[in-house]
């Protein structure tokens, strides 16, 4: 398998020119360059190295994850000292080494600080816990109302996951920028937030406990600060779920949103063969966007009847040529040192791999995209306590990122009132919520209306049949002739008329509208499409003939490719002239830009002696697990002593779940299993730093 490596130079959508790498720094010896600001991960990502060290319990080859600080699956030393090498940035000159098999060196010991006692620095009517699409809205409502606000964000930039997302998001065009590009609302969130002179943003900034004198420690400009609000807004999103199967912990295996970070943010081309698991939105976004970004996306498997994600995204990835596997699940990965291979295998009504039915792939990284968890430790802290709190977005309610939005404007201004502000609550918020954050209704066909006398004019044909809150097609067409006529859940219906503007082509964040050309537009027996097109160029075949495929990605015929109209200049979209035979017209929903690949048939049983691993950091298997339930213990702060999970860098916030999913196998309710104690800290804290010392050079704040 070739090792991935390089740099995305150039995307469809992310068009802003790459800043050179020209950083020069060291891994092991090797001198390496890296692009100003880029994280250490990322830079070694981009120059094909992907195992950063040894495990010291048992030599196992460690890579990147989450990209986002939860684990400890990137430690390395940077010039000398123990950092998380997908957070840390590469500084001109730095030596960067591998753990190879040994814990981090302490560092020399230094003079104890004397009489030092954090207090607090900040005492603001509220701390906004932060900065994705929820907390902003909430510091926006705040700000507006004059509320002393104080917004926390640990990266450098405001926006979260948004920061990640290159598709144009779902829901109202008028509340919740539907039909626009996650990273541009981003960009327009924290443009507007820095504007109101009541909010303060620390960025680069980590809430790591709430406290029984309802203070909360951060860690902001490599010091410890207290800070000390009447009220707490928890809007921290959510991580992501893990799985459990032989090979999970191999180098290559990430969660979905750290693939994201890597392609979309730091632009590296972190694969050239992918699988991804899970059906839901993360994962069928996380296909499409490695098909932007030019990588094969091999295939993706749901263990569920259907996929759990919008149709629309599913059928995306399924015209290109995706392949998507229900009733079906990860058995394995294997390689050495990193990824080489997945087998897949379908599933019974109990979800249990199915002897008999397995299939191998060859990859290079597989993506784990199963679900998200909220990020709760400070809420949960926070209201033991008794510290006034509201929450918002994820760390309320798994949701999309415009029910996030909606929820954080109603958090805000429910907590402005709480400070005695006479403001309004629109009764319509909470119900926007509710829809902006509803499950995708049933999967339906609709028929695409038969030929009509109208046919010799322009015509969308609008391929969206299932129910999501979303509306740029209505907003999009100048003459009204779109409608929803049971509102933003209701399918779009086009009433005729059209003048072939293209703007519900361009509009609809699914891709599922195509304009049929005026009968007259090709040479007779032909039709002419225009479609959504999103990807380079140089995905085009050079004959510019295409397999044309039905809405579910079958093969209807060829077509040929006549031009790519000019980039929209709203979001980056181009639209794709595709001329084919007069009666597949009606057929072509799209088109292949790789071909399907069905796998090898597996008929060999799964290796013996397999014990995957449920916690990474501490490198506990299943096995250990299963010994102690069965032993009788109950309690998972027992299971901690007996096995160390949950004592690694993640705090058990990943494997609990996990070892919950064992018990509940192992014929035991989680409901009686006594869960972990929480404590402070949720994240980790140099002790120099709580001793009032200065994380990068000792010295005392």
């Amino acid at each position: 398998m070739t090792t991935p490596s390089g740099r995305l130079e150039r995307h469809p959508v992310l068009v802003e020119p790459l800043t050179s790498a020209d950083v020069p720094f060291t891994f092991d010896g090797q001198p390496l360059l890296a692009r100003e600001g880029e994280v250490i991960t990322s830079a070694l990502q981009a120059a094909g190295i992907t195992v950063l060290g040894r495990h010291p319990r048992d030599q196992g080859p460690q890579g990147l994850f989450c990209a986002n600080g939860q684990c400890s699956r990137c430690l390395v030393l940077a010039d000398g000292r123990a950092v998380k090498g997908c957070l840390a940035e590469v500084r001109p000159g730095m030596v960067v080494q591998s753990l190879q098999g040994v814990h981090p060196p302490l560092a020399a010991a230094t003079a104890p600080p004397t009489g030092y006692r954090a207090t607090a620095v900040r005492s603001p009517e509220v701390l906004v816990l932060g900065g994705g699409p929820a907390g902003i809205a909430a510091a926006l409502e705040l700000g507006r109302a004059g509320v002393d606000t104080l917004l926390l964000d640990d990266k450098r930039t405001l926006g979260g996951k948004l920061t990640l997302q290159t598709h144009g998001f779902f829901g109202s065009v008028a509340d919740c920028y539907a039909g626009t590009r996650g990273t541009a609302i981003a960009r327009l969130l924290e443009e507007e937030v820095r504007q109101l002179p009541t909010v303060e943003i620390w960025t680069e900034a980590t809430a790591v406990g709430c406290f029984v004198d309802r203070q909360v420690g951060v860690v902001h400009q490599q010091q410890y600060r207290l800070v000390a609000p009447q009220l707490l807004l928890v809007a921290t999103g959510a991580r992501e779920k893990a799985l459990v199967f032989p090979g999970s912990d191999l180098p290559g295996v990430y969660g979905a949103g750290a693939f994201q970070t890597l392609v979309n943010r730091d632009r590296v081309r972190a694969s050239q063969r992918l699988f991804i698991v899970g059906g839901g939105n993360v994962g069928l976004i996380a296909a499409y966007h490695a098909v932007q970004a030019g990588i094969t996306v091999v295939g993706l498997v749901e263990a569920g009847a259907e996929c759990g994600g919008y149709q629309v995204h599913e059928e995306k990835i399924r015209r290109l040529g995706v392949p998507v596997w229900t009733r079906s699940t990860i058995v394995r990965a294997t390689g050495d040192p990193t990824l080489e291979a997945v087998t897949i295998a379908g599933v019974d009504e109990n979800f249990r791999p199915i002897p008999g039915t397995e299939r191998g792939f060859p990859v290079d990284t597989l993506l784990l995209a199963v679900g998200l968890s909220p990020v709760d430790e400070l809420a949960t802290q926070a209201r033991s306590f008794g510290l006034p709190l509201l929450t918002a977005g994820d760390a309320g309610e798994i949701a999309e990122a415009s029910a996030a939005l909606f929820s954080g404007k109603l958090a805000g201004r429910q907590a402005a009132r709480r400070l005695g502000r006479q403001l309004e609550i629109p009764a319509s918020w909470a119900e926007s919520v509710r829809v902006m954050g509803s499950r995708p209704g049933p999967r339906q066909r609709r028929a695409l209306p038969g030929p009509t006398t109208e046919e010799q004019g322009p015509q969308p044909l609008i391929r969206c049949s299932q129910s999501i809150p979303c509306d740029p097609c209505v907003e999009a067409c100048p003459a009204g002739l779109i409608t929803k006529p049971g509102g933003i859940l209701d399918l779009p219906h086009y009433a005729g008329g059209c003048t072939g503007c293209n703007r519900c082509v361009v509009a609809c964040p699914g891709l599922a509208i195509t304009l049929l050309r005026p009968a007259d537009a090709g040479p007779p027996g032909t039709a002419r499409l225009l479609l959504p097109y999103e990807l380079l160029e140089e995905s085009l075949p050079p004959d510019g003939v295409l397999v044309t495929v039905d809405d579910e990605g079958r093969p209807v015929g060829r077509g040929q490719v006549i031009r790519l109209l000019r980039r929209q200049a709203r979001d980056r979209r181009r639209l794709l002239e595709l001329e084919v035979p007069w009666a597949e017209r009606r057929l072509v929903a799209g088109f292949r830009i790789q071909e399907p690949e069905p796998g090898e048939p597996l008929r060999t049983p799964e290796p013996p002696g397999e014990d995957p691993l449920v916690c990474r950091c501490e490198r506990v298997g299943r096995a250990a697990l299963v010994d102690a339930i069965r032993a009788g213990v109950r309690d998972l702060n027992q299971l901690k002593a007996l096995t160390r999970i949950g004592m690694g860098a993640c705090g058990g916030k990943t494997c609990r779940e996990l070892t919950l999913r064992i018990y509940r196998e192992e014929g035991v309710d989680p409901a009686t299993v006594v869960l972990p104690t929480l404590r402070p800290l949720v994240a980790e804290v140099p002790l120099g730093l709580l001793a009032g010392q200065d994380a990068g050079e000792g010295e005392k704040p």
